[in-house]
């Protein structure tokens, strides 16, 4: 066994016994699933009617993503939230989630003060339903990994293209396109992993630099717009049902085109009301024809026949 697969079980023995549903997807089997070839399936809800859809249907790990900010409140950026608002978000998830392990973001300003407030906030996450948290950061941001792991919280990483801070340095969101770079992403993974993450999300990273990764890691790596080599892939709900139309990435798949489908329906219901087809009597509710005479009789409204 290699020095960081036994690491990794040395981390298993501290997260595993926190799993508050027993037949919830867990730690250890995310990272069996990346020993055993098996891809990991990853996408994001932010109440409970999708989360329902969501957990019933094959997915490994529900991501209640910050990205709740822009597709859910009208946010430019993921930045603004706060965790008033993710508490709420993870706390409408976890109602729906009995199958799916749930991830919850923590937000921007929630771990860069401090480890003790990083661990006062993880704690308000995983005490609203949250089964792991994620933290976008590299090697900087290790020594916050390690004393959540050390108190029983999963982590998953985050590097590569960094929704809360990247763009405030750089125009250009692609990571790992040069040897310097993709050094780092390597060099910030390992330290992710070292500190006791028990997976990593790799956000639009070359797919070559995500490959040497994914190959030098024991813990599974998530990729969004970081190619196939992945050991799993997480996408953003909204986004790949055509719902959200501010921005369409060139790593989303559109399965569905929500967004028309809706707005026909909306449209047609409107039509409907407004001519009077909706509602017919079928749609309608009905007293007993004895009571209806009665409350008449009561009223002093009889309806002369």
């Amino acid at each position: 066994m290699k020095a960081q697969d036994s690491y990794v079980v040395e981390v298993l023995k501290l997260v595993q016994p926190f799993s508050n549903q027993s037949n919830k997807k867990t730690v250890f089997e995310i990272i069996v699933a990346k020993k055993n070839g098996e891809k990991l399936a990853v996408l994001t809800a932010y109440d409970f009617s999708m989360a329902s859809i969501i957990d019933m249907n094959e997915i490994d790990i529900i991501l209640v993503g910050d990205s709740a900010g822009m597709v859910m409140l009208g946010y430019p950026n993921t930045r603004p939230v706060d965790m008033v608002e993710m508490l709420l978000f993870c706390r409408a998830v976890s109602n729906a989630a009995s199958k799916a392990m749930i991830t919850v973001d923590m937000p921007f300003g929630s771990y860069q003060n401090s480890i003790e407030n990083t661990v006062s906030n993880a704690v308000k996450l995983v005490k609203a339903g949250a089964d792991s948290v994620k933290i976008e950061g590299g090697e900087e941001i290790s020594d916050r990994i390690d004393a959540l792991v050390e108190i029983g919280i999963p982590v998953m990483g985050h590097i590569g293209y960094k929704p809360q801070t990247s763009s405030m340095w750089n125009s250009s969101k692609a990571a790992g396109k040069t040897k310097v770079s993709a050094l780092k992403l390597l060099n910030d993974a390992k330290a992710i992993e070292k500190a006791g993450a028990f997976s990593i999300v790799l956000e639009m990273v070359t797919a070559e630099a995500a490959n040497i990764i994914t190959k030098n890691l024991s813990i599974p790596t998530i990729g969004i717009g970081s190619g196939p080599v992945c050991d799993g892939q997480v996408l953003v709900s909204y986004d790949m049902l055509g719902i959200y139309q501010n921005m369409k990435p060139r790593f989303v798949k559109r399965y569905l085109d929500l967004n028309q489908l809706i707005a026909s329906s909306v449209q047609a219901y409107s039509r409907e009301v407004k001519s009077g087809i909706f509602p017919r009597n079928e749609n309608a509710i009905h007293m007993d024809p004895k009571e209806y005479e009665d409350f008449l009789d009561e009223c002093g409204l009889r309806v002369s026949k």
